[in-house]
């Protein structure tokens, strides 16, 4: 496949006098799997937050799916409030104004989001995790919505945990269900922000293995992780972020074995 389906354009974001990132540039096509690595505090966390507005950019913009997210140009009278310039001059520079919240969480709806600590709802059992989100978000019918947390359950591995509630599941379970939920909603693209990094290390590979698995069948995916491993098996693109901008991408065994920047090469001779 070689439409774009993330598309991040000069994205700059800065929380107080800390700039986060400057001036991202990033291309995700459809099928395919981004692998994000860098140190602590480069700033992928936060891009990934920005691709589906937990964060607002500053300037720059997202679109997913040939969709601006968070944003319509100035003169689209659906927008609501000024909003950053686009910059990269040209055709597409000019304001953009922010959607209304209702718009911005519809837009979500195609963007899944795995977190580090599961986030799942600790009142709720497993089932209805999955179900919430179509029942509210989408309207469908629960009937229908059932159907389908129990068939993207038994693609996790966890048939026989419906009924439980979160607390009574290990941590692999909990982000195996996380994924599951966030895959209920049949989004255009997954974003997974380090999501083995809060298990205990014998559980880790059962969370890729199912991350491994929706590679295979073509999900689009971005990942940040430190998982070196996974992304020389399964990434078809590997970024490096340091100081929030995007140091070098390319295939792994380019990233990986041979890097170009001596910056990328300090961090991955402390890593690998």
């Amino acid at each position: 496949m070689n439409d774009v389906m993330v598309d991040v354009h000069g994205v700059h974001k800065s929380f107080g006098p800390l700039e986060v990132l400057r001036g991202v540039d990033l291309q995700v096509r459809a099928g395919e799997v981004t692998v994000i690595l860098g140190p602590s505090g480069s700033g992928k966390s936060t891009l990934l937050r920005t691709i589906n507005h937990l964060e607002k950019v500053d300037r720059g913009w997202i679109s997913i799916d040939g969709e601006l997210i968070g944003y319509r140009r100035s003169e689209d009278r659906r927008a609501t409030r000024r909003a950053p310039v686009e910059g990269g001059g040209g055709r597409r520079a000019g304001k953009l104004r922010e959607l209304k919240e209702k718009e911005v969480l519809k837009q979500r709806t195609h963007i899944g989001f795995v977190f580090q600590n599961f986030n799942l709802f600790p009142h709720l059992t497993v089932l209805e995790n999955l179900v919430e989100a179509p029942v509210s978000a989408l309207r469908r019918p629960r009937k229908d919505a059932e159907e389908a947390a129990r068939r993207l359950l038994d693609r996790v591995g966890l048939a026989d945990r419906t009924d439980a509630y979160p607390r009574q599941l290990s941590g692999g379970q909990q982000q195996r269900v996380a994924i599951a939920r966030a895959l209920a909603l049949e989004p255009k693209v997954l974003l997974f922000d380090e999501p083995t990094s809060a298990l205990d290390p014998e559980l880790v590979g059962e969370v890729l293995d199912v991350i491994k698995d929706l590679a295979r069948t073509g999900t689009t995916m971005v990942v940040v992780t430190h998982e070196i491993g996974f992304a020389r098996e399964v990434a078809d693109t590997v970024v490096f972020m340091d100081g929030g901008v995007v140091v070098e991408q390319g295939p792994p065994a380019a990233v990986l074995d041979t890097p170009r920047h001596e910056r990328t090469r300090a961090f991955l001779s402390k890593v690998l």
